[in-house]
């Protein structure tokens, strides 16, 4: 282990530290079993254990979605939850693996269903021991067209369901009214399906969806599209069993005729809720934080945190009074991951320098998850000619 002061130095990648803050990291990689892999994507058990969730390439053709958990000896022998021929494997639409309570685990990934290059479908499966078995899968949208469906986010109810929202493709072969809208659903243990929504009728084509559930009800953030191609982050809530209509987070008024492949990320803890986002403004690319602190009724104005070559690729967790961010930034002929936290007053962190990293899209989004016992952090090392998931936990305390 590894123990650095605000401004870290991550294992060999990182030359030097200065800090003006009382923050204290501590930095560890966490060995994994795995060859060839990428798409990771972590979540914290109903029981308190981290979860992961990656895909091995096992050949040329064949793609298996494999699973462990982090006990006291590090992450536990991988075991395959499905695996196929026909899936679409893609850097940013990655699946995704959520404890819903107990045993029981809902996951995701995404299979052809055409010949179309964007033909696709969202494919979910459930165990009701563990992980040890699972369900054959089945389909959360029932349009049947051969259409782009996917960026999907799951987050478990209190009622023991999986709430679903992913992007859908349905109306995009249609001559006219064509663009890809926002769905959700509810998943009880057995498969069944209840509670099915759209959200919105014109969203951006390909950016990740977000969700979390509070204490008040599911709360969604995404990238929305207007009419005249003004794609900035709208979020929609569920209040007393009604969803709200979509607003728009905040007017950054980011103007363009394509997807930028770049979602907004967020999480919440009782009443605060943060969501962090990659926008464009005057032409300068930035990574910019708002928070809540009535379950996403009304947000702070956006707080800007990279420094200034900003990648995006996101992620956020509240956690003790704080919301961490991370995010690709540009770096020489490379990347850089960083992190910042901002606390519930204001106070913000200086960076921190995780690490380095392909700024292509094979080295994908890293991804976060807070626990008791710290952070974890997770992302394809894509430097070498073989990408491969590496996993990391952070421990971030007051010096």
């Amino acid at each position: 282990m590894i123990r650095y002061a605000t401004l870290m130095c991550f294992l060999s990648l990182i030359i030097g530290c200065h800090s003006k803050n009382d923050l204290v990291l501590e930095v560890s990689e966490i060995n994994l079993s795995t060859k060839h892999s990428g798409e990771p994507n972590l979540t914290v058990h109903h029981d308190g254990k981290v979860l992961l969730s990656w895909v091995e390439y096992e050949n040329d053709s064949l793609d298996a979605l494999k699973f462990s958990w982090l006990d006291l000896d590090g992450w536990t022998e991988p075991k395959t939850i499905a695996q196929g021929t026909d899936w679409f494997v893609n850097w940013a639409d990655f699946p995704s693996l959520v404890n819903v309570n107990n045993s029981n685990m809902t996951a995701h990934w995404l299979q052809k269903s055409a010949s179309g290059t964007y033909d696709y479908d969202v494919h979910l499966s459930q165990s009701k021991d563990g992980g040890t078995s699972w369900s054959p899968s089945f389909i959360p949208h029932r349009d049947g067209v051969n259409a782009e469906h996917g960026f999907v986010s799951m987050v478990p109810t209190p009622d023991a369901k999986t709430f679903a929202v992913w992007l859908d493709g349905r109306n995009t072969k249609n001559e006219t009214d064509n663009a890809m809208t926002l769905r959700a659903a509810e998943i009880d243990s057995e498969g069944n399906l209840t509670e099915e929504v759209e959200l919105d009728r014109r969203v951006c084509d390909c950016c990740q969806t977000g969700a979390t559930w509070t204490d008040k009800g599911p709360i969604v953030v995404y990238r929305d599209r207007s009419d005249d191609e003004i794609r900035d982050i709208s979020i929609v809530r569920k209040v007393d069993g009604k969803w709200t209509a979509p607003t728009s987070l905040h007017n950054d008024e980011w103007k363009i005729a394509g997807c930028q492949v770049n979602g907004p990320s967020i999480d919440s803890k009782d009443n605060y809720v943060a969501v962090a986002w990659f926008t464009i403004t005057n032409g300068e690319p930035k990574v910019l934080i708002s928070t809540s602190k009535d379950y996403g009724h009304t947000f702070s104005k956006p707080i800007r945190l990279d420094q200034g070559d900003a990648i995006g690729r996101v992620d956020v967790v509240v956690d003790n009074k704080i919301s961490i961010v991370t995010w690709m930034e540009d770096e020489d002929e490379d990347a850089a991951i960083k992190m910042r936290t901002v606390g519930f007053d204001g106070n913000i962190s200086d960076v921190f320098r995780i690490g380095k990293n392909s700024g292509s899209r094979s080295s994908g989004f890293p991804r976060l998850a807070r626990h008791d016992m710290g952070l974890f952090m997770v992302w394809t090392d894509a430097l070498d000619s073989i990408s491969m998931v590496r996993t990391f936990k952070i421990s971030l305390e007051n010096e």
